[in-house]
């Protein structure tokens, strides 16, 4: 079977595809993966051919990211859905992927939730699409709203009937890597909800990886990370300072990684218990700490949940990290803050009560427990090959 997997630029929307992607090639499927030419090098990285599309206009993208400051955080959020995601860049994707479906023929298409172009190009081709989550449920219905009228516009540049799109979407099965006591855990979930096919990713075997020595080895370990891209934007440049400041009384160890466009000499002088890197494995991290202070990106936060560790979200710039955070929260496994840059000190505050309170790393275990309960995602590919048999 041939699976195309589209995503767009960005390594939170990418992640929950991965997984899928890698067990359809495992199981000896040929995949493709779909994304903007700028994300070549992940592409290439995740050890898949890449199927390049053009990356959305930065002078068109420009004008709306600097509208961003002057908004309220869910505001921001809506437009970004519905012009980046829902109008720019699925505009710019749909002619590499319509030639794309048309020379490769693909049997099965997979996309996460802000990749719009290849619902249009697997309608007008008539090939299954299938939608991966990229968070809590609610994600889907924020989606949905948000982009009405842009996908619309882009049924009618694929050539679709009126209606075609909204119905598409409305009608695709779902793949989801949250267990439903998290995603019940953020209120009532809307009908058709029992149609999502969750499954979980094995954790890797404990690798015993050394990481770097400082500090009292029998400290408690707390895991610092603001995700990939807090680093690159200049609003929340002062997010990993403030942090470390906070934490530099605290009984044990902070480890942070800043991602690669942060030079961790850049943050001055180090408190004495803290330990600055670009990048470590997240697991091999997770299997040792007894706490994470993160934005609520949906990679950190179910990896952290994954692993039975609890956390104290700061959620930064947009709001499916204001839901992950009020759902690690619901379910006891964490502690979550008021968003911003400026609530970072606070969060990192309540890192000690975080330690001190075992019902936090109790109610982390049971997440991890029904996480663990999951199918595969191995069993999702005869899910899958079932779909278009």
């Amino acid at each position: 079977m041939r699976v195309l997997c589209a995503t767009t630029a960005n390594d939170g929307h990418f992640g929950p595809l991965l997984p899928f992607a890698r067990a359809l090639a495992a199981a000896g499927h040929d995949v493709h993966v779909a994304a903007p030419a700028s994300y070549a090098d992940a592409v290439a990285k995740a050890g898949f051919t890449h199927e390049p599309f053009a990356d959305g206009p930065r002078e068109l993208i420009g004008p709306i990211m600097g509208r961003l400051p002057t908004l309220a955080l869910e505001e921001a959020d809506d437009l970004v859905i519905r012009e980046v995601f829902g109008r720019i860049d699925a505009q710019a994707a749909l002619p590499s992927l319509l030639e794309t479906v048309e020379r490769w023929r693909p049997d099965l298409i997979l996309r996460e939730s802000a990749e719009l172009a290849s619902l249009a190009v697997a309608e007008r081709a008539g090939v299954r699409h299938v939608h991966v989550c990229i968070g809590m449920h609610e994600i889907l219905t924020r989606f949905a709203e948000a982009i009405t009228d842009p996908l619309e516009e882009l049924g009618r540049l694929a050539g679709l009937a009126e209606g075609r799109m909204t119905a598409a979407l409305a009608s695709e099965t779902v793949l989801s890597l949250v267990p439903e006591m998290l995603d019940h855990a953020g209120g009532p979930i809307p009908s058709g909800s029992e149609g999502f096919l969750r499954f979980h990713v094995p954790r890797p075997a404990p690798t015993g990886q050394r990481l770097p020595d400082w500090g009292d080895p029998q400290a408690p370990l707390i895991y610092v990370t603001f995700g990939s891209v807090a680093g690159s934007l200049p609003p929340f440049a002062g997010v990993f300072k403030d942090a470390l400041d906070a934490l530099a009384d605290v009984d044990g160890r902070v480890l942070m990684t800043v991602g690669r466009k942060i030079d961790p000499d850049a943050l001055g002088p180090l408190p004495s218990n803290a330990r600055v890197e670009q990048w470590l494995p997240q697991d091999a991290v997770l299997q040792q700490a007894s706490a994470m202070l993160g934005h609520g990106g949906f990679g950190t936060t179910m990896g952290a949940l994954a692993a039975g560790v609890p956390q104290v979200v700061v959620p930064l710039f947009t709001s499916d990290q204001i839901a992950n955070g009020a759902h690690v929260a619901a379910v006891g496994a964490g502690l979550t803050v008021e968003p911003g840059p400026s609530s970072v000190k606070p969060a990192a505050a309540e890192v000690p009560r975080l330690l001190a309170d075992p019902t936090h790393a109790e109610a982390a275990r049971r997440v991890a427990a029904a996480i663990a309960d999951l199918p595969s995602t191995s069993e999702a590919v005869p899910v899958l090959t079932g779909m278009v048999e």
